[in-house]
């Protein structure tokens, strides 16, 4: 049986005018018993509209667009930055690990992946094999100023060898749907619709508790809504499964290094976080 999480997330009100605003729709595939977590993040922003009475825009953040703009290569929702590093600028699909893999096949030096706009993913048994491509290859996960991560994106944020989070980017989880209409809290922990999660979080360096009480956190607002975090606040429910780190200016961030170099465990206590 099919699951899903799927979140439609801030519709601003502007005050000059709205346009019209995108539901998600998630379709479960009926013949694979896997995750799908599908999410449509819309927002609308004045100055992107002209006189015209039909005309309609999308908000891309100032980080985003210099992403795209200053891009040296594309791959799916994979976005090479330099030789060190890539950014994530929209939604996964099952097309996304080989993605990732292009992105590591070209530029052997990327050590670093960005999540600018990370909405969440079209498949989520791929979006976990993504997570763990992540792990395996050694990859720091950075939330940079404003970049906002959520939904599944978040999965695949907590396989970072180490996590950088500023303070000013911001996180969402939300629970998951079957397509029998039953959530988190139907089934028993026991359940392989949990099992896949809890076995990757603990992948991921989270301890037992640590796994359970962040994906607690994540279903413990239904499917149609959606829980916010700081960059801050989510940096308190995953240091401990990681070296996490909140970025910091350059000096205090060359101090810090310097501090850290003796090695660090794997398990730490957890804090507040969103899927």
């Amino acid at each position: 049986m099919a699951t899903y999480r799927a979140m439609a997330l801030r519709l601003p009100v502007l005050s000059a005018l709205l346009a019209p605003l995108f539901a998600l729709v998630a379709t479960p595939v009926a013949a694979q018993e896997h995750v799908i977590v599908t999410e449509e993040w819309i927002e609308v922003d004045t100055s992107l509209h002209t006189a015209g009475p039909h005309t309609a825009g999308r908000y891309v953040s100032p980080q985003q667009a210099a992403a795209e703009t200053g891009a040296i290569a594309a791959f799916g929702a994979f976005r090479v930055l330099d030789e060190n590093t890539a950014a994530l600028v929209g939604i996964t699909t099952d097309r996304s690990p080989a993605n990732f893999a292009r992105v590591l096949a070209a530029y052997p030096e990327i050590d670093t992946l960005e999540f600018i706009e990370a909405p969440g993913t079209h498949d989520d048994r791929a979006n976990l094999q993504l997570g763990r491509m992540i792990r395996e290859n050694g990859i720091v996960t950075r939330a940079p100023e404003g970049g906002s991560i959520r939904s599944g994106a978040v999965e695949l944020f907590v396989a970072g060898v180490r996590r950088e989070i500023d303070e000013n980017s911001e996180f969402a989880v939300h629970g998951w749907l079957d397509d029998r209409g039953m959530g988190a809290e139907d089934y028993p922990m026991s359940a392989p619709e949990h099992r896949r999660y809890l076995d990757y979080y603990a992948e991921m360096g989270m301890g037992e508790a640590e796994a359970s009480a962040f994906y607690a956190m994540t279903n413990s607002v239904p499917f149609e809504d959606a829980m916010w975090l700081t960059g801050r606040e989510m940096r308190g429910w995953i240091e401990a499964g990681g070296d996490t780190q909140l970025a910091a200016e350059p000096e205090i961030r060359e101090k810090a290094d310097a501090e850290s170099a003796a090695p660090r465990l794997a398990y730490l206590d957890l804090g507040p976080a969103l899927q």
